[in-house]
């Protein structure tokens, strides 16, 4: 029994830097955050006039994230809107210690209030440290926590979980700018 803990953190390390072998294009990172984004709208027109005040949006439209025992991984690509207009590609990555097991995807989008807001991301490296105790069942998700971004201007949203996860305990995350393929 003890050797099936390494390979298990072993198999969900692998399958979730894997998902970026397949990264999509860029215009198909567009396509998909923008349906994100009409996704989370629909959810609340209140959301839609908060995108419309936002100065940038950072759209992830699929995190994918495992977890089993004591170690979890989370993943994605997603698109930065600056005033409307495509600013750049990042990736979300997260290594999350804690009590946990189950799979999901979701999507997430970071609402950058001011450019002062966008500039805290960048000023911080991408890094983000937090508490986040979560239960997701199917497509409906309940989580609550602290985290350096919700303390600031910036307004982050976790839709249209899905999948089965249950954890609690800590998450680095790391957002780092990248170039897609055309």
């Amino acid at each position: 029994m003890k050797s099936f803990k390494p390979l298990a953190i072993l198999l969900l390390a692998s399958f979730l830097l894997g998902t970026g072998a397949h990264a999509a294009t860029a215009m198909q990172l567009q396509t998909d955050s923008q349906a994100a984004l009409e996704k989370l709208y629909a959810a609340n027109p209140k959301n839609r006039d908060l995108g419309q005040k936002a100065y940038a949006i950072l759209v992830f439209p699929t995190v994918v994230r495992a977890g089993l025992l004591m170690a979890g991984f989370e993943r994605g690509d997603g698109v930065l809107y600056v005033k409307g207009q495509v600013d750049g590609y990042y990736n979300t990555s997260s290594l999350c210690p804690g009590l946990q097991a189950g799979a999901q995807t979701y999507s997430y989008a970071l609402f950058f209030m001011t450019p002062e807001d966008l500039q805290s991301l960048k000023k911080s490296g991408g890094l983000n440290l937090g508490a986040a105790p979560g239960l997701t069942i199917a497509d409906k998700g309940v989580a609550g926590g602290a985290s350096l971004y919700t303390l600031q201007g910036i307004k982050a949203f976790v839709f249209g979980q899905k999948g089965l996860m249950a954890n609690i305990g800590f998450k680095a995350t790391k957002i780092s700018q990248f170039t897609p393929s055309k």
